[in-house]
């Protein structure tokens, strides 16, 4: 049973520039017609905060590495968001288990890469629901609907270059960041 799903916890903020946490409730339960999204503002100095998830756990106040190994985190997207079941999944200790994560991440998309310019496309039913039962992965990783209709190899090619850009800009992001 997922943790979260029984009452309605306050979300984890943190202000990298104070290097504080706060949490705060969901805006709806206070309004019902406000915006479902709205930016958080430090109390203190008024910066905008991370959205840093449930499973936050804040490092103290005067741990300056641990507080900028959070900001790089979040700089490349790494958060403490789940549903409560299993935890937020795999958090990188340091900058280089992050690049290494970001990495293994970029090899995995291009492996589909590959499959993708290699795929021979189905040319009937048959062969779609053939291949569907045999690549159906790799299928539904780039279409949800790719039981019901033939996903091109343009399509998939696409998915996976894009989703390569990305993680490259991550890196970027990592690499060039205050080091």
């Amino acid at each position: 049973m997922c943790r979260y799903a029984m009452m309605v916890y306050k979300s984890h903020y943190a202000c990298f520039n104070c290097q504080k946490t706060f949490k705060r409730r969901v805006l709806k339960d206070v309004d019902r017609n406000a915006p479902v999204s709205v930016e958080a503002k430090c109390p203190e100095c008024g910066s905008l905060m991370a959205n840093m998830g449930l499973d936050f756990k804040s490092p103290a106040k005067n741990d300056h590495k641990q507080w900028a190994h959070i900001r790089d985190l979040y700089t490349v997207g790494i958060t403490f968001h789940s549903c409560g079941c299993s935890g937020p999944g795999y958090i990188p200790q340091d900058r280089k288990a992050i690049i290494s994560y970001l990495e293994k991440i970029r090899s995995e998309y291009m492996r589909s890469l590959v499959f993708w310019r290699y795929r021979i496309e189905p040319e009937n039913k048959k062969e779609r629901e053939l291949e569907y039962q045999k690549n159906g992965n790799h299928l539904r990783a780039v279409s949800s609907n790719a039981f019901k209709e033939t996903v091109t190899n343009q399509e998939g090619i696409s998915y996976w270059i894009n989703k390569i850009k990305e993680v490259e800009e991550r890196l970027a992001l990592i690499r060039n960041s205050n080091q």
